[in-house]
């Protein structure tokens, strides 16, 4: 059984459509939820800021697994409010191999309803969602940076079962 940990705050929860969005990514590429999505399932993961230690962990983390992650069809894709400059330089620094998106402002961050933390520090949530869009597992930890990439891959194995 998946169990949802994400916090009471997030406006959408497992069995809910994920909110469709277009941003750029770290090339200044406009990627949309759709279009992503056509390639397959997907761990969308919200963290607060490039270059800061545990945001590094995080994706480090999401790096080092992500060919368990392609293994059982699924992308990374992370996103933050730092611009696209930020996230070339964040993705180049630590050989990052997925997309990074620039969600400057937040809204996207405020569709999926990923809370604050002491309403200053941008939330850090995970989303796996699958190939028809549905929400199938929420994660919201902001201290505990690599427990998002172990859950994330748990759930989609489950799933590919």
């Amino acid at each position: 059984m998946i169990m949802n940990f994400a916090m009471s705050q997030n406006k959408i929860s497992i069995g809910s459509q994920a909110p469709d969005f277009s941003l750029n990514d770290q090339n200044g590429k406009e990627v949309s939820l759709k279009g992503l999505l056509s390639k397959g399932p997907l761990v969308l993961y919200f963290y607060p800021k490039d270059e800061t230690p545990g945001c590094t962990k995080e994706a480090c983390s999401f790096r080092d697994q992500y060919e368990d992650f392609k293994s059982v069809g699924a992308q990374v894709i992370g996103v933050s409010s730092d611009s696209v400059d930020s996230h070339r330089r964040f993705t180049e620094h630590y050989r990052l191999p997925f997309i990074l998106l620039s969600d400057v402002g937040g809204a996207v961050r405020k569709q999926y309803g990923v809370p604050s933390t002491l309403g200053l520090l941008p939330g850090r949530v995970t989303y796996v969602i699958d190939r028809q869009g549905i929400i199938r597992y929420v994660f919201s930890s902001q201290f505990n940076a690599v427990k998002h990439t172990e859950e994330a891959l748990k759930v989609l194995k489950e799933l590919d079962q």
